[in-house]
C-alpha cells in the first residue's frame, strides 16, 4: 500500500485532468465536465477538490461568492512521478523489464513497437 500522503489518486487524477485542460474553473464547471464525463455528483468532485487543495496540488482563488481552481503541479511533473514510481514498484526501477512484459503480454501495437524504434535511434543518435 502506497503511505505517501501526496499521492494523487486516479479519482483525484480526473479532477486534475479537467484542471490540466482549461484553468482556473469553479467547482460547479468541475462538477459539470465530471458529471457528464464519470457520472459523479457534486458532492464526490467537492470532495476530491478538498482533497487536492488539502495536497497542495492546486489552488482556490476567490472570486466573489465562488472559488476557481487551478492546478499547481504540472501535467508533465505528474506523470514524470507516476511513471518512475511505476518503475519503482514493479520493475526495480529499469525501463527495459516494463517494455518486454508488454512485449511477452502482446500488448505491443505495431505503432508501439515502431514509436519505441524511432526513440532508441534518437538515443543512439545522441538526441
Amino acid at each position: 500500500m502506497d503511505t505517501n500522503p501526496h499521492r494523487i489518486s486516479a479519482a483525484e487524477s480526473e479532477v486534475m485532468k479537467v484542471l490540466w485542460a482549461d484553468s482556473p474553473k469553479a467547482a460547479e464547471d468541475v462538477t459539470a465536465i465530471l458529471a457528464k464525463d464519470q457520472g459523479w455528483a457534486e458532492g464526490t468532485v467537492k470532495t476530491l477538490l478538498n482533497r487536492l487543495l488539502n495536497k497542495g496540488a492546486i489552488a482556490a482563488d476567490k472570486d466573489g461568492r465562488r472559488f476557481l481552481y487551478r492546478p499547481l503541479i504540472g501535467r508533465d511533473d505528474y506523470v514524470d512521478t507516476e511513471s518512475q514510481g511505476l518503475l519503482d514498484r514493479l520493475f526495480d526501477g529499469r525501463l527495459a523489464p516494463l517494455v518486454s512484459h508488454f512485449s511477452k503480454r502482446e500488448k505491443l501495437a505495431p505503432e508501439d513497437v515502431a514509436e519505441l524504434r524511432r526513440l532508441l535511434e534518437k538515443l543512439d543518435d545522441g538526441q
